[in-house]
């Protein structure tokens, strides 16, 4: 509901301890979230996950996509990053088709451009620190 999940809100909380220590500082970050409507205040969402990386000291890895929607002669339904987001990754599950509850093939596979983004971030930054 416009928001992360009361689990993960916990999580936040918990992670003082790290804080204190700078157990995260430098440490690569990045977040995902998922609702049943196309945009869903997903943006409030990976404001939280990024500001809890800031607070930690911790590198947060945006998309790096362009907006997939963004011409009147694309099928909103048939390109990757669809949500048109960059501070972190926005899928929607398709909550209105009953046997299809999870995001549909373009947002998974906008993920898994997303992971590979942030596997590659990873790797740089870790080299660089070598």
């Amino acid at each position: 509901m416009g928001s992360a999940s009361a689990v993960f809100k916990q999580f936040m909380e918990a992670s003082s301890k790290a804080w204190f220590s700078h157990g995260w500082k430098d440490k690569i970050a990045a977040g995902f979230t998922n609702s049943g409507s196309l945009y869903g205040d997903k943006s409030s969402t990976l404001q939280q996950f990024s500001t809890l990386a800031a607070q930690h000291g911790m590198v947060w890895v945006g998309t790096g996509m362009m907006p997939g929607y963004n011409a009147s002669t694309k099928d909103i339904n048939a390109v990757h990053n669809r949500v048109s987001f960059t501070l972190g990754l926005g899928v929607q599950s398709l909550t209105d088709l009953p046997a299809e509850q999870t995001p549909d093939r373009f947002d998974l596979e906008t993920a898994e451009m997303f992971g590979k983004r942030v596997s590659e971030a990873t790797l740089r930054w870790v080299r660089g620190a070598a």
